[in-house]
Order: C-alpha cells, then structure tokens, then sequence
C-alpha cells in the first residue's frame, strides 16, 4: 500500500496522562475547555461527539454547507434580520447582535493555551478526521488550510445587499453568494466583531503551524 505523505505541520506528542479513548471523550474534553473559557464557553458547546463535530465542521468550513448537526456550537438566538424589501434589502446592522456573545467568548479565550490543549488532544482529533473519509490526510493540515481560507475572506465595501429568490436571502453580488459557509458568516459580522475573530484565528494559526 501507498506511505501517507508526511504532515506539513505536525503535531508532536504532548506528555500527559493517558487520552480516553474517541467515543468517551466527551466528557473530560468539555472540562478542559470550561477550565480555559469557563462557564461561557462550555454554555456555548452542543457536548456531544464534541471532537467529532468540530472535525467535521472544521473541514466543512470552505464549502457550501454546514449541517446544523454536525455543528460544535449552539445556533445564536434569534432569526437573520435584514433591512428593507425583498427587492433592494441589506443586512440589517442589528443582525450581529446575534453573535455578541460568541464573539464575546472567542475573543476573552486565551488561544495558545487552546493551542496546547488541542495538541495534548490531537491523537483523538487525527482519528476522527481519517474515520471522516481522510485515511491518509492530517487534520492539523487540514485545519490550517481551512483557517488560510477564512483569513482570506473579502472585504465588503458598504452595506451587503440581499435578495431573497426563495424562503432564504441570499447575497445580491454573485461573488459573495458564491462564498463558502464559513466566509459567509465572517460576513454577516460587523466591523468589530470580524476583526476579533480573525485575530484569534492568526493566534491560533501561529500556535499550531510548525
């Protein structure tokens, strides 16, 4: 059989005490992260197949969808608002009160300490993405990629027209509707809010890129 190419950015072993096995770490996961981003954080997370789902949202990030089952997180409060009629509507600036907390959370998180716990992790975080479909892939590699492309998300230039072809708006200008699911929600941000979370995720990138 073919040798997988090594990792571009591997991730080397982190001492510690032994990892639980896949299926039963959801559990000792969960407080290890409430102990990084206490109770705020762990309120934010859907605790079940909790590496699982971040593997497969992670990866899911550049294309089109997101299952809303697969998703780590809980969906924010409240409904998508925009501002206007159907013919000539943009997004609503009240729209990214919706992520105020969230975005509240990931910006208070100290990210080279996630770093360090995602590494100590990682054996269970590499199993899931090769039981994803990956058998010779690397999830650090993968998740590196996935932040270049989210860091690579274009400006807007003014309010986001909308168009609401069906039940669901959609962006007007064909460039940005053809974004990914990830590049689109960094747009449905605010100014202030796309700035945080984009420079968390530069701090997380320098953590685990070697």
């Amino acid at each position: 059989p073919a040798v997988a190419a090594p990792a571009a950015n591997p991730v080397l072993p982190t001492p510690g005490p032994p990892l639980p096995a896949l299926d039963a770490s959801d559990a000792p996961l969960l407080g290890a992260l409430r102990d990084i981003g206490g109770s705020a954080l762990a309120g934010l997370l859907r605790p079940q197949d909790l590496v699982r789902h971040i593997v497969a949202s992670v990866d899911a990030l550049p294309s089109a969808r997101l299952e809303m089952e697969m998703r780590p997180l809980r969906r924010p409060d409240g409904e998508f608002l925009a501002l206007g009629p159907d013919d000539g509507a943009t997004i609503s600036p009240r729209n990214a009160e919706r992520y105020t907390g969230h975005v509240r959370v990931l910006g208070a998180l100290d990210m080279p300490q996630l770093a360090a716990l995602y590494r100590y992790y990682y054996p269970l975080f590499q199993q899931a993405y090769q039981d994803l479909g990956n058998p010779d892939g690397h999830f650090n590699d993968r998740l590196i990629e996935v932040i270049d492309h989210l860091l690579a998300t274009p400006v807007a230039d003014g309010p986001i027209r909308l168009v609401r072809p069906k039940v669901m708006y959609e962006f007007a200008d064909p460039r940005l509707q053809a974004l990914s699911v990830g590049q689109k929600a960094l747009l449905r941000l605010d100014t202030t809010q796309r700035r945080t979370v984009l420079a968390q995720l530069r701090t997380l990138r320098s953590a685990v890129a070697t």
